[in-house]
């Protein structure tokens, strides 16, 4: 057995991660903005493609489904399904809680692709530990998924249920939208009410914060103008009124660090709710992943837990070990992927390629 490629197929990104006899050698992440149509999609193929090599199978989970190109998720999973075949070849789809299913029984299984990146990555870190809060932060979400003696034990499984129970938090490192985040800020010693458009987002405030990963905003910013402090000090100003000049360093440092706080509170309000349901021990780590992982590292530190990292869980090269946490859902369907091969059905079209 060579090499299987898993891909996760996100509304603003693509990711691919290649497992090597079940070693995760290689991940990256591409721009894929799906409201410019597939056609930007078929471009970010053929870039990964050349970064991310041949392989024997080919594994696809998605949520780019939800895109405002479709007019239905059912449309979105069916259209990226033929993308992805086009695209890559001899595919196998995940369906989350019922495995891996042919491209074309994918629209027989429209619940269960959906948005199920999440399951694959739960499931990698059951196969590796018993019990623990895996959460990954994104550039858009962040996923809260208990996992109890091995096995996803999410209360869960679509995202309007996610959502409702405090498993889905709409708040990533770089896409949210400031205006979404709260209603208000503190500014010169008041409340200043948050002008409703979107002129920054958190990419803004990490960036004025130092705490944004290098290579990690690849979207354009909200006025097209540059990716820098200064830059993202003026958007920021914007959200309260304001210009650049009416105030110093320190003082948009200051706004900055309120809305980080907004969105470290709110992942750990959620994390806070599903771990009352009291399904994990005490000493249940945190396990962490994605571009968002230090701000996951200090929402442990408030839930008084030791955390894991979700790379250390696995085997991965030295070399690709920030990158495969940074894309976690297709690292997990690559070694998921190559599990099933290994184990025969249902990887009969990867087998027949």
């Amino acid at each position: 057995m060579g090499a299987v490629v898993g891909w996760d197929i996100g509304g603003a990104h693509l990711k691919a991660a290649r497992a090597e006899n079940g070693r995760i050698v290689k991940a990256i992440q591409i721009a894929a903005p799906l409201r410019l149509g597939l056609e930007r999609l078929y471009q970010s193929f053929a870039e990964a493609k050349v970064q991310i090599g041949e392989a024997d199978c080919h594994a696809v989970t998605m949520t780019g489904e939800l895109a405002d190109t479709f007019s239905s998720r059912a449309e979105g999973v069916v259209s990226l399904t033929a993308a992805a075949e086009r695209e890559l070849g001899h595919v196998l789809i995940y369906a989350g809680r019922v495995g891996f299913v042919a491209p074309a029984a994918a629209a027989q299984h429209i619940a269960d692709i959906a948005s199920a990146n999440w399951f694959a990555s739960a499931s990698v870190v059951g196969k590796a530990i018993g019990a623990a809060l895996f959460m990954d932060m994104g550039s858009t979400t962040t996923d809260i998924v208990p996992i109890v003696n091995g096995s996803v034990a999410a209360h869960g499984y679509t995202d309007a249920e996610r959502l409702a129970c405090g498993e889905l938090v709409y708040t990533g490192l770089v896409r949210s939208f400031l205006m979404a985040s709260a209603d208000r800020a503190p500014f010169a010693g008041g409340w200043s009410e948050l002008i409703r458009e979107n002129f920054a987002n958190m990419a803004d405030v990490h960036r004025i914060l130092g705490s944004l990963p290098e290579g990690t905003d690849r979207m354009p910013t909200a006025d097209g103008r540059a990716k820098t402090v200064a830059a993202s000090q003026a958007r920021l100003a914007r959200m309260v009124g304001r210009d650049l000049v009416d105030a110093g360093d320190a003082a948009w440092t200051a706004l900055a660090q309120w809305f980080a706080e907004t969105q470290t509170r709110a992942v750990a309000d959620a994390a806070s709710l599903v771990l009352s349901r009291g399904q994990l021990p005490a000493d249940a780590p945190v396990v962490v992943a994605g571009v968002g992982a230090p701000v996951l590292r200090e929402v442990a530190r408030r839930l008084r837990r030791k955390y894991v990292d979700f790379d250390g869980l696995l085997d991965t090269a030295a070399d690709a070990r920030a990158a495969a946490s940074a894309s976690a859902p297709a690292v997990a369907v690559a070694i998921l992927g190559y599990l099933a091969y290994t184990r025969g059905a249902p990887m009969k079209q990867c087998r027949d390629a």
